[in-house]
C-alpha cells in the first residue's frame, strides 16, 4: 500500500510538471511562464541604479519569492522521474540549475571586495529566459529550417568573409593610414561594418575611389542581408508543407506527453509506450 500511495503521488507531481494536460499542469505552467517573465524584469531593473537603489528590499524579496519557486520546481522534477541523474545532465537540468542557484550563491559572496563577482553571478539569472524553450513547441519547426539550412548558411559566410578581406585589403591600399586605415585588419573590419549597414562612423574613406568602392560595398550588402532570410524561409516552407501533406495518423502529436522513465516527447496520439525507451505513457 505504501508502495502504491508513493507512486500515485510521483505520478500525480509528474504529471503536473511534465505534463499540461490536465488543469493542474496548465496552471502550473502558466504560474512558471509569470515567474520566469518576472524574474527578466527583476533583472533588468536591478541593473537600473537609481530604481534598485530605491526598491531594494522589494526586488530581493521578490526575487527570493522566485528562487524558492523554481528550488522547489528543481527537485519535483528530480525525484519524479525514474532517472534523475538524466534530468540533471540534460539541457533544461542545466538550465533549471543555473536558474536557480544565483541567489544562493550572492550569499556566499559577501562583502565590498565581492560587489563584482556578486554582480556577475546575479547576471546569471538571465538565462532563465532559456526556460521559456520548452514551452515554445512551434520553434522546433524553425529549428529544423535553419538546422536543414546550415550548409548552405556556412557556404554564405564563408563567401562574404572572402569579400570582406578582398575589399578591406583594397581600402588599405587606397585609403591607407592617413584616413583610418592602419592596417588590414581594421579595414576587414571596417569593410563587415560596411556589408551588414551598420555603419559605426568610427572609420571612413576619404578619396574618391575610397568612397566609390564604399558605394559598392554597401550596395552589395543590402542584397546580402536577403540571402540567408531566403534560404531559411526556403527551408521552413519546405518543412510546413510536408508537415501539411502527413496523415494524422503518422502526424507527431503536440500532446505534452512525456515519457516518465526517460524523458522522451513527441509521441503519437494514440501511444501507450514509449517510443524511445518503451516504458507505458500515462493516461487519464
Amino acid at each position: 500500500m505504501e508502495k502504491t500511495n508513493k507512486h500515485n503521488w510521483r505520478t500525480k507531481l509528474y504529471e503536473i510538471i511534465y505534463e499540461a494536460d490536465t488543469h493542474a499542469g496548465k496552471l502550473f505552467d502558466v504560474i512558471l511562464l509569470i515567474a520566469i517573465l518576472a524574474s527578466i524584469l527583476l533583472v533588468m531593473l536591478e541593473s537600473i541604479n537609481s530604481f534598485d537603489a530605491k526598491y531594494h528590499s522589494f526586488l530581493n524579496i521578490a526575487e527570493w519569492v522566485i528562487t524558492i519557486l523554481f528550488t522547489i520546481e528543481y527537485i519535483i522534477r528530480i525525484i519524479t522521474v525514474n532517472k534523475p541523474w538524466k534530468y540533471v545532465t540534460s539541457f533544461y537540468g542545466v538550465v533549471d540549475l543555473l536558474s536557480t542557484i544565483p541567489k544562493y550563491l550572492s550569499l556566499i559572496f559577501i562583502g565590498t571586495n565581492a560587489l563584482v563577482a556578486l554582480r556577475a553571478l546575479r547576471l546569471l539569472r538571465v538565462f532563465r529566459i532559456l526556460k521559456l524553450a520548452r514551452y515554445l513547441g512551434a520553434s522546433n519547426q524553425l529549428a529544423s529550417a535553419i538546422k536543414a539550412s546550415k550548409a548552405k548558411i556556412s557556404v554564405f559566410l564563408f563567401a562574404v568573409m572572402i569579400a570582406a578581406v578582398i575589399f578591406g585589403t583594397i581600402m588599405y591600399l587606397v585609403e591607407g593610414e592617413e584616413n583610418g586605415f592602419n592596417n588590414i585588419p581594421k579595414s576587414v573590419y571596417w569593410c563587415i561594418v560596411t556589408l551588414t549597414t551598420v555603419g559605426f562612423g568610427d572609420i571612413a574613406p576619404q578619396t574618391p575611389l575610397g568612397q566609390f568602392i564604399a558605394t559598392i560595398i554597401m550596395i552589395l550588402g543590402y542584397g546580402i542581408i536577403a540571402v540567408p532570410t531566403g534560404i531559411v524561409s526556403a527551408e521552413y516552407t519546405k518543412a510546413s508543407s510536408d508537415d501539411k501533406k502527413k496523415s494524422e495518423k503518422e502526424k507527431i502529436a503536440l500532446n505534452t506527453q512525456c515519457c516518465i522513465n526517460c524523458l522522451a516527447v513527441k509521441h503519437q496520439d494514440d501511444a501507450e509506450f514509449c517510443h524511445k525507451c518503451g516504458c507505458k505513457l500515462h493516461h487519464e
